[in-house]
């Protein structure tokens, strides 16, 4: 296939899988793996390749992805349902005060995000905003803003949420720089989308709690009954920073019995496997949880995780169907002569389809396989291919509406009019999306491919 025929079969499948997700509704499994069957198909593969590329690609995404989407959703299980969460919800406001309630919540937000799911965090530490709003009778958005933005930024930019995991994988970037680069992007996008803006905001839409949430959380009433701060903030960190110091090793160390030794415990997989298990251990069974409640804790976890797999798996089906039929190197090669940088790129990419279909991970997901040859061409590696994952993972956060199920939650528990959700969240995680992209734009321009 040659002249402008990839870029339309290329085009066209982009277009054809926004109009299945978001006005057939079709799910984005089945949606992904349909289109990539077609994409083939049109780009003139013969038909046993198209299902070679579809078990290529589904396997090397998932050998990766499956197990650490899988073990992270454990964690953050435990985490949520022994109190870890409220305990250090909790903790940071007591000391932060209540003058400085703001912050506590949006580094209460960044931290809980990075093992647990967006809604998951929003939904357990809700109750303390509307007990603030309560007690001082300020606007829900001067409290629940920090909060949320806190809670979206680590759960776009940060590993091991599924958004940056599956990126990572498709792009082939090492772990260590994507979290390194996502918190570095991600301070500055939460202070100023989040503290910073609620006080705007806060003083043009004032909100009380919705009439339908007056029950206080029975569950904080027992704070003595929940694990110490302490121990939960070191589960939290531990994968993190084995994670950190295996990437920083490998480049500062040499080959030797340390820096195998760093590799090993440093690796996502083994990193989360000690976090879950200290997680089951000092959450659970030292605090009277049975062997057979946590195996449903468990079990429970992985429910959610799965439907991320398969779609991260479908992503990846994208990508190798591109990348086998030829399509995405001569789609590459244009958009690596392109006049935009390709970190630019990336961030239009998964912005555009993100505002069209709604979901996040959908639109880091697509991106990537669109993007992934690009990276390719240009023999882009190391600190790089992180700030990629990054900017992709920015793009994918901007302008949150109506088509996305996390404008809707915010919409319900804080009683906002889809008028105020947009002037108020939809701004925030689009300032969020275009501070984190910022940084690392800035970043990129210091850092060779």
């Amino acid at each position: 296939m040659t002249g402008a025929m990839p870029i339309v079969v290329a085009l066209i499948g982009i277009l054809f899988l926004l109009f299945l997700v978001i006005r057939v509704k079709l799910q984005a499994f089945v949606a992904l793996l349909l289109v990539s069957v077609l994409a083939g198909i049109a780009a003139g593969m013969p038909l046993i390749n198209v299902l070679d590329s579809i078990k290529k690609g589904m396997g090397e995404t998932l050998g990766f992805v499956a197990v650490v989407v899988g073990l992270g959703a454990m964690l953050g299980q435990m985490l949520e349902v022994s109190g870890g969460v409220e305990r250090l919800a909790q903790e940071l406001l007591k000391k932060f005060g209540e003058a400085k309630a703001q912050w506590a919540l949006a580094l209460t937000g960044f931290i809980v995000a990075i093992p647990i799911f967006f809604d998951v965090g929003f939904i357990i530490i809700v109750p303390l905003v509307h007990g603030l709003v309560r007690k001082t009778g300020r606007s829900l958005l001067y409290y629940g803003i920090p909060l949320v933005v806190g809670l979206a930024v680590t759960h776009a930019f940060v590993p091991p949420t599924p958004g940056p995991i599956a990126v990572a994988e498709l792009l082939h970037a090492d772990l260590g720089w994507v979290i390194l680069f996502g918190v570095v992007a991600g301070i500055p996008a939460t202070i100023i989308a989040g503290p910073l803006f609620a006080r705007y905001i806060a003083q043009r839409i004032h909100v009380t709690v919705p009439d339908y949430f007056q029950v206080e959380n029975p569950r904080l009433v027992h704070a003595k009954d929940l694990p110490s701060f302490g121990t939960v903030a070191g589960i939290i960190f531990i994968p993190l920073l084995l994670i950190i110091l295996n990437t920083v090793s490998s480049a500062w160390l040499e080959p030797g019995a340390a820096r195998s030794f760093l590799a090993f415990v440093g690796h996502p997989f083994v990193a989360l496997i000690i976090a879950t298990l200290l997680a089951f251990y000092l959450l659970g069974a030292r605090r009277g949880y049975s062997r057979e409640e946590m195996q449903k804790i468990a079990t429970k976890a992985l429910e959610p995780a799965g439907i991320i797999i398969l779609v991260t798996g479908a992503g990846g089906v994208f990508k190798q169907v591109l990348i086998d039929s030829g399509v995405g190197k001569v789609l590459g090669e244009m958009m690596a002569a392109s006049a935009l940088p390709p970190i630019v790129l990336a961030f239009i990419a998964a912005a555009i389809i993100r505002i069209a279909q709604g979901s996040a991970t959908v639109a880091m997901i697509t991106a990537a396989g669109i993007i992934s040859p690009v990276v390719t061409n240009l023999e882009m590696h190391g600190a790089a291919l992180g700030l990629m994952v990054v900017a992709i993972a920015a793009g994918a956060s901007i302008m949150s509406h109506v088509n996305d199920s996390g404008f809707w939650l915010i919409n319900r528990y804080f009683g906002l009019s889809e008028k105020d959700t947009l002037r108020s969240w939809t701004v925030a995680v689009t300032l969020m999306s275009l501070v984190g992209f910022l940084v690392v734009f800035v970043l990129a321009l210091f850092i060779a491919t």
